[in-house]
């Protein structure tokens, strides 16, 4: 078997199907697998599933037990040379598993791929980044100019026809090597979600293995189908995953210093509050939600 594909899924009911179609009209040589983790979808996705791709090995849990220990929940069942993290608000475009398990038998030196990611108008999307450092997270959080606030590369300048490596690999499609897997161990499950890709190549990278983005191979993100349900929630868990992350690769004084900057941020942010009304309808509502979810950080920090 040539690759195991794992989509955790969670309420994405109709994507899932787009998804689904795409990865089985790309099959590779050599043999494919699919995994599909349920985290207790109430959208019917299990029963879809069940009748549409009878191929499929489906997991059903009864709640929603995130992204890591979904992932995990799988790979421990596959057979694959190489273990595929897909999301499933995505679209695989034709030839993209060939090309990517061409390259990696072509490169023994790389551990992971990840390929170029477009949005649905068929734009580039960023989907690459350095790794995290306390002076990148305070010139992202700061809005220095220049500086992405996403904190990806700025990728609209790279060749577009041409691989290279790269610290960070978007969750929403990575291709791992399994004996890369086999040596630094699967996905951190001290993560709900986010930061655990960042996590893995980090890994991998520290064990010597390369990390590239592979242009060739190309997939279509839909880009946070789940995450929106519950928003809220989501913007403490990005910054709950980033504590982690810290605590786990750069030590208790990076950590501190990091809560830190969190701290002053939202406080400045919240000071602002006022100013809002001095905006248009659209914009007060998209501020005040936005306050209103550093607020919520604010009051979350002493815990993480």
């Amino acid at each position: 078997m040539k690759i195991s594909a794992v989509i955790v899924n969670w309420n994405t009911r109709e994507l899932l199907i787009r998804c689904l179609e795409s990865i089985f009209a790309d099959e590779p040589e050599g043999g494919l697998e699919v995994f599909v983790v349920d985290n207790a979808s109430s959208d019917g996705s299990s029963a879809m599933v069940r009748k549409q791709f009878p191929r499929v090995n489906l997991i059903e849990n009864v709640e929603n037990i995130g992204f890591a220990r979904g992932n995990n929940q799988a790979f421990r069942h596959c057979n694959g040379l190489y273990w595929m993290m897909l999301n499933p608000d995505t679209v695989v475009k034709p030839g993209t598993f060939q090309t990517m398990i061409r390259y990696l038998e072509e490169h023994p030196e790389v551990g992971a791929i990840g390929p170029r990611v477009l949005n649905p108008d068929g734009s580039l999307q960023f989907s690459c980044s350095p790794a995290p450092t306390l002076a990148r997270e305070t010139l992202r959080l700061l809005h220095v100019p220049g500086i992405r606030p996403d904190g990806y590369y700025a990728m609209h300048s790279w060749d577009q026809a041409l691989p290279r490596s790269v610290d960070i690999l978007l969750g929403a499609c990575i291709l791992v090597r399994r004996s890369a897997i086999d040596q630094v161990g699967m996905l951190d499950e001290d993560y709900f979600i986010y930061s655990e890709e960042v996590d893995l190549c980090i890994r991998l990278k520290k064990a010597g293995w390369q990390v590239h983005w592979v242009p060739g191979a190309q997939i279509t993100h839909y880009g946070g189908q789940s995450t929106q349900q519950v928003a809220q929630e989501m913007f403490i868990r990005l910054y709950q995953s980033k504590l982690i992350y810290f605590r786990k690769h750069r030590g208790w004084v990076t950590t501190n210093l990091y809560k830190l900057l969190l701290g002053v941020v939202a406080l400045t942010r919240l000071a602002s509050a006022p100013l809002i009304y001095l905006l248009g309808d659209s914009r007060r509502q998209n501020h005040a939600e936005l306050l209103g979810n550093y607020k919520r950080l604010l009051l979350s920090l002493p815990r993480m």
